[in-house]
């Protein structure tokens, strides 16, 4: 038996690929002013994060306000920096944006620890490089160097994760829209429709704080946590309902009420007291996000569909709370200890995950 040569769909196609319909729409009855190098207005790039409540989903459930000023700010010579705790969305939000702006959200620069000058500005082929010597063709062009070359938009993941010197290494970029190339005695200057969208979080370890210098050089919007229970429910369900489809889950019944009991456990733990005000609780040391509500629920899905009668229920999601929230043995496990006894016990409706949790945490 031969196999199809024909390529498998991917598990996560880009934001351009998977919303190209919409795009299309937008962009095809978009008569407002765009400016040099953008594909739609700024007005289309917000509908098309925002939704438009029928053929155009939203992509960022939040205030309108953060997205315009993140669209204006794109709109003019500054670069925008999506700052936030994990699990705001800023990765997403940055990949929409710079699809909906460039049509191309591939031309990302990963920040780690070990990211090196090279994946900010460029390389070199060094097999050419000791054939030929420097030229043109022996250059390996870096994401950033292709976004002002052909006037997109760049993505810099995890900014404050590098080096202080590789980060500065956007200064002259940014503030002068040239990158020199000093082997060749040239340089690459942006195009129109280029900047760069940098995110970056202050929780985590092996942070580097930016530069007075480069921070003066992005306009800076913090994307918060939900604002309340509503709309993280909302959050949630919607991105998993676009992942079971990517994995290629059936449909589980009974899915809002386990959705709502983990986004309840969630930001009771996260805010230090319980919905109704009347008890205060200890934080574990975890962030607790929506991605990682997202994570739990989408797993709990998994766990019903293979390994369960199909209903997602208390025992497919009291596992990856668990998970979640006790990161550190050590102190996580007394507080939620704590909470299963204190609230979740006595908690009307929550018996059967009061069960499943406390046999969860064994």
């Amino acid at each position: 038996m031969t196999r199809s040569l024909a390529p498998d769909p991917v598990l996560r196609p880009h934001a351009e690929e998977q919303y190209a319909a919409e795009l299309a729409a937008l962009a095809k009855d978009d008569d407002r002013p765009r400016p040099p190098g953008w594909r739609m207005s700024p007005q289309a790039v917000v509908t098309y994060l925002l939704g438009d409540g029928d053929a155009i989903t939203p992509k960022y459930i939040g205030q309108r306000r953060l997205m315009e000023v993140a669209v204006a700010t794109l709109a003019t010579d500054r670069a925008l920096l999506l700052l936030g705790v994990p699990g705001t969305a800023k990765t997403w939000v940055s990949e929409h944006l710079a699809a909906a702006i460039s049509g191309d959200s591939t031309l990302l620069v990963q920040g780690t620890a070990g990211t090196p000058e090279e994946a900010i500005r460029y390389g070199w082929n060094y097999a050419r490089l000791l054939a030929e010597g420097p030229s043109r063709d022996a250059l390996v062009p870096s994401p950033v160097f292709r976004s002002m070359a052909e006037g997109r938009i760049a993505r810099v993941e995890e900014l404050t994760r590098m080096p202080a010197d590789v980060q500065d290494a956007l200064i002259t970029i940014l503030s002068e829209k040239t990158m020199p190339i000093p082997e060749l005695g040239g340089e690459v200057q942006a195009r129109k429709g280029f900047n760069i969208i940098a995110t970056a979080n202050d929780r985590d370890r092996g942070v580097n704080e930016l530069s007075s210098a480069l921070r003066r050089r992005f306009n800076t919007v913090v994307l918060p946590v939900p604002g309340d229970a509503d709309e993280e429910v909302d959050i949630v369900t919607r991105r998993v309902a676009d992942l079971g489809r990517a994995l290629e889950l059936p449909d589980v019944p009974a899915a809002a009420d386990e959705i709502r009991r983990v986004v309840t456990v969630f930001r009771e733990l996260r805010d230090g007291i319980t919905e109704d005000g009347r008890t205060k609780l200890k934080s574990p040391s975890g962030t607790l996000s929506t991605a990682e509500a997202i994570s739990v629920v989408t797993n709990g899905l998994a766990l019903a569909t293979h390994f369960g009668d199909g209903v997602l229920r208390p025992a497919d999601v009291a596992a990856g709370i668990v998970g979640a929230v006790v990161r550190d043995p050590a102190s996580d496990s007394v507080v939620w200890r704590e909470y299963l006894e204190t609230v979740i016990r006595e908690r009307d409706g929550w018996r059967d995950f009061y069960r499943a949790a406390r046999d969860a945490r064994g």
